[in-house]
């Protein structure tokens, strides 16, 4: 990774008490030293911003009552921020994110985009015509041995990709956990107004739909989906299978859920082609298993001599000592990072194909999401998953 001497001045929307995903954020963002989080709202509660301003060392004179007032404010400031991360419900990524490009303050946002394609399409528009760094965080593409993953199929190494096989299978909300009290992250990823009632695909089908794309860089052409809810009572959709078929023949599954008993992250993805086949699983992260048509069985470790230079980059201190989710975010910080310093010289670096996650990604998301609902309202009838204009 590259290194330079003034870190990004950031400000972050959401993230107070109990706020789990922020803390990751805020892990990636100092990692590497490569920003400075100097302004905030980070509850819409005033004085619990304030306090979680105090706990994160946050000038509370840069705390403010709302994010257009952060975005107006900043951006009139000589040391305003120059980025925001948005870690806020999926129905507010949305507003929170345009008003900050409007500005002319760069954006890394919490995955999905938005919980609306008309509304993602909008927003990378914006950054586009704005020449604004515009990053989501589907961290996983930023493991060394997932990018390993996808150098490995673009140089041809598992020959005709035939299958793809996705889970994200968690067991988080395998209980009614709606129910208990202070249990902020089941009340909004329960309730379809901030979540969406098809939550689990917002959620975890978004991460695992931008996996398959990124590590075997094939096309979706259509899909047809089941969406179901198996924990009684609960408001949204919390499981999900969907069959997927790609340009070029190759055929795909995935099983999206947060209600799998016992099941920890669960997130697991296979590619099968004609010479070899690869599997690559969360909770064995700095392993990538190749499988070979004569019983061979390969794992590479992260850290490893015969790696790509793709994976070199995200890793930071070699054989044996294991990196993980926080890692990963601090990858996909620190790319971001690199791009967002380029612009302060007026230029706006070309975009890597294996490097941060970008709103097209998320425009492609949302239409995922869209597919899988229409679909699943079909009752599985296969649908197509068009081309967008990026």
């Amino acid at each position: 990774m590259k290194v330079f001497e003034q870190p990004i001045r950031i400000g972050m929307v959401g993230g107070g008490p109990g706020a789990g995903i922020a803390t990751a954020h805020r892990a990636g963002l100092r990692m590497d030293g490569r920003y400075d989080l100097v302004a905030g709202v980070f509850s819409r509660d005033l004085d619990k911003s304030r306090q979680a301003a105090r706990e994160l060392g946050v000038d509370e004179s840069r705390v403010y009552a709302s994010y257009d007032a952060m975005a107006v404010a900043e951006a009139a400031r000589e040391d305003g921020i120059e980025a925001v991360a948005v870690v806020t419900p999926n129905a507010s990524h949305h507003p929170v994110s345009k008003v900050f490009l409007e500005h002319g303050i760069h954006v890394i946002c919490d995955k999905p985009l938005t919980d609306d394609f008309d509304k993602a399409l909008e927003l990378h528009r914006l950054a586009e015509s704005r020449g604004l760094v515009f990053t989501l965080t589907h961290n996983y593409a930023s493991h060394a041995m997932v990018r390993e993953a996808a150098r490995r199929v673009r140089r041809g190494d598992l020959g005709t990709l035939r299958m793809v096989q996705g889970e994200f299978a968690s067991g988080w909300a395998a209980g009614e956990v709606e129910r208990e009290v202070d249990n902020k992250q089941a009340a909004w990823r329960t309730d379809p107004g901030q979540a969406g009632e098809a939550s689990v695909v917002y959620d975890l089908g978004t991460h695992i739909h931008h996996l398959v794309r990124y590590v075997s860089g094939l096309e979706l052409e259509s899909l047809a989906a089941d969406l179901s809810t198996v924990v009684p009572n609960r408001r949204v959709y919390d499981n999900a299978n969907v069959m997927l078929r790609f340009a070029g023949g190759a055929r795909g599954a995935l099983w999206i859920t947060m209600a799998a008993t016992g099941a920890e992250h669960g997130l697991r993805l296979r590619v099968v082609g004609s010479r070899a086949s690869l599997e690559w699983r969360h909770e064995d992260p700095h392993h990538l298993q190749l499988l070979y048509p004569d019983g061979r069985r390969e794992v590479l470790a992260q850290g490893g001599a015969t790696l790509s230079a793709d994976a070199d980059e995200l890793t930071r201190i070699g054989l044996g000592h294991p990196e993980g989710f926080l890692e990963s975010f601090a990858n996909i910080y620190s790319e971001a990072a690199e791009a967002i310093a380029a612009t302060r010289t007026g230029s706006r670096p070309a975009r890597d194909e294996l490097a941060y996650p970008s709103t097209a990604d998320g425009v492609l998301g949302l239409q995922f999401v869209d597919a899988v609902r229409s679909s699943a309202a079909a009752d599985g009838r296969w649908t197509a998953v068009g081309r967008v204009e990026l």
